[in-house]
């Protein structure tokens, strides 16, 4: 026999106001904070790392340590909430922001596609440091000469294919947010 248990309100916890002030800085941690690993351009994921170094016998253990990250998206109307743990990660830096964080990103950025979650316009920027990578936006080059079309691609690696001197293709397409430095193919024809 098969029971469905519908939700029941057993008493509000806290306000819809501060739900919304600790969504905001949670969204914070990732775009500004520790959690940077975890951002992704045009959503709102909020989420927290946790570092947390382990005990044997009542002795903190030398470099052996839980790392951590929960997040969840969009963060003004979650949808998907991941926790991702790490039992004493080996080869890298021991943080949440480090280790978990990326996995969590990667989570996210699946559940995006499969739920059909839509871009949202008003998530907070992120603060790139000199470490991280930087998102671009792709402008759209199709209709331009060759020349030009590298002249607007400046932040990219370009390939071409086909012959001619004019785009008529472009991937990505315009608007796609990708690394900078990275590649986008362009095909020539007259």
């Amino acid at each position: 026999m098969i029971v469905k248990n519908e939700p029941k309100l057993v008493r509000k916890v806290i306000s819809e106001d501060t739900s919304k002030k600790v969504r905001y800085a949670l969204e914070s941690v990732v775009a500004r904070g520790t959690g940077h690993n975890a951002y992704i351009a045009d959503y709102r994921v909020g989420g927290k790392t946790g570092t947390a170094q382990k005990v044997e016998n009542g002795i903190y253990l030398k470099g052996n340590y839980i790392t951590s990250f929960i997040g969840f998206l969009p963060a003004n109307n979650p949808r998907v909430i991941v926790y991702i743990a790490i039992d004493n990660a080996k080869g890298i830096t021991q943080y949440g922001g480090t280790v978990a964080a990326p996995i969590a990103k990667a989570v996210l950025s699946s559940s995006i596609d499969a739920l059909d979650i839509k871009p949202q316009a008003d998530e907070i920027e992120k603060e790139f440091n000199y470490i991280d990578k930087v998102y671009v936006k792709v402008p759209n080059v199709v209709g331009m000469t060759r020349e030009d079309a590298v002249s607007n691609l400046k932040s990219f690696k370009v390939e071409f294919s086909g012959e001619g001197n004019t785009v008529t293709y472009q991937t990505p397409k315009e608007n796609t947010q990708i690394y900078e430095g990275e590649t986008v193919k362009l095909m020539l024809s007259d």
